[in-house]
């Protein structure tokens, strides 16, 4: 795990800094600075919008006396999406996108993450100890 943020750490930013070169060649310095401050202020309003969206159901799920524990995986997905968007790159603009999309975050909760049991998946067994040194049971 950790040779694996290393490499993540060397090697994200060269690839953002080349496709900043690459844009900013093709539609010139300006326009991709804009680019990416456009990105990061949409970015912030649609983070604000589904944040607040998600604590509204949570807090809807908790008044019902059940455990919000997906919302607070789409609250945690949706920081890492911030964090990324305000990541000055187009790369990371595009994966912070890509979590503020609501299915594909269900999706990477479900598949990745994993989510526990409905209370209707539940089997309940019903048992009784019973201890063999008691007097009455003799």
């Amino acid at each position: 795990m950790l040779r694996l943020l290393f490499v993540l750490f060397i090697t994200l930013p060269l690839l953002e800094l080349y496709v900043l070169i690459k844009v900013g060649a093709s539609i010139g310095g300006l326009a991709t600075i804009f680019l990416c401050l456009a990105t990061a202020a949409i970015g912030g309003l649609l983070i604000r919008w589904q944040g607040l969206n998600t604590l509204f159901r949570a807090q809807e799920r908790i008044s019902r006396g059940e455990v919000p524990a997906e919302h607070a995986m789409h609250g945690l997905m949706l920081v890492l999406a911030g964090i990324l968007l305000f990541t000055p790159g187009l790369i990371t603009d595009t994966i912070g996108f890509l979590l503020l999309v609501p299915p594909l975050r269900q999706w990477i909760i479900r598949h990745y993450i994993g989510t526990h049991p409905s209370p209707g998946d539940i089997t309940i067994i019903e048992a009784e100890r019973v201890d063999r040194d008691d007097p009455y049971l003799r």
